[in-house]
């Protein structure tokens, strides 16, 4: 089985780039969605490190920014406990798609949590900052405090650049990004 691994800033696409490969996905994002929305352990744990801002199950997302925002320090808190299940989790999707040709990991923090293997095809989404930026202010949540901090924890995009097999032009073009991803698909599923 082929791991396909999407990278890249915040907002370029990579989710999008990922689901369009119309291959089974692994989409860290949403799976940390489901874990504060579904598992009551975790809600405990962070409940006790956070007590101030982690009041109720589900938890929810804003208590959390607010707690980011207070102490940068707590970014690493939250990581801490909720990255072991969310590697849990990719493991069980990896299994559940054993069989398969291939699979895409949507991992923003792919490189940054040693998941890299040297056989991934790592894919860098590469799109213009103003492009990026504008699409990021439409998000329900966004914070430019916030954006800053996540920046802080992860790799230089040009580190990621380097350690990427293709890097993938997103200009946010639905015609123009559909042809490459078919070709992208074709390319990299004929290796």
């Amino acid at each position: 089985m082929k791991r396909i691994v999407v990278v890249g800033e915040i907002g370029s696409g990579k989710s999008h780039i990922a689901k369009s490969l119309k291959i089974p996905v692994f989409n860290a994002d949403k799976e940390v969605s489901r874990i504060y929305k579904n598992d009551e352990q975790l809600f405990f744990k962070l409940k006790k490190k956070l007590p101030e801002f982690i009041k109720k199950h589900p938890i929810n997302k804003k208590d959390l920014l607010k707690a980011i925002i207070k102490d940068e320090k707590n970014i690493k808190k939250i990581s801490k406990i909720v990255h072991p299940i969310v590697r849990k989790k990719l493991f069980q999707f990896l299994k559940r798609h054993l069989k398969k040709k291939a699979v895409v990991l949507d991992i923003p923090l792919y490189f940054e949590n040693k998941i890299y293997k040297k056989s991934d095809i790592v894919i860098y989404i590469n799109s213009k900052k103003k492009e990026i930026f504008k699409r990021l202010k439409m998000r329900k949540n966004f914070s430019t405090n916030i954006y800053k901090k996540i920046k802080k924890m992860q790799f230089s995009n040009e580190y990621k650049k380097k350690k990427s097999n293709i890097i993938f032009y997103n200009n946010f073009n639905k015609k123009l990004t559909e042809k490459a991803i078919y070709m992208l698909k074709k390319e990299i599923l004929k290796k």
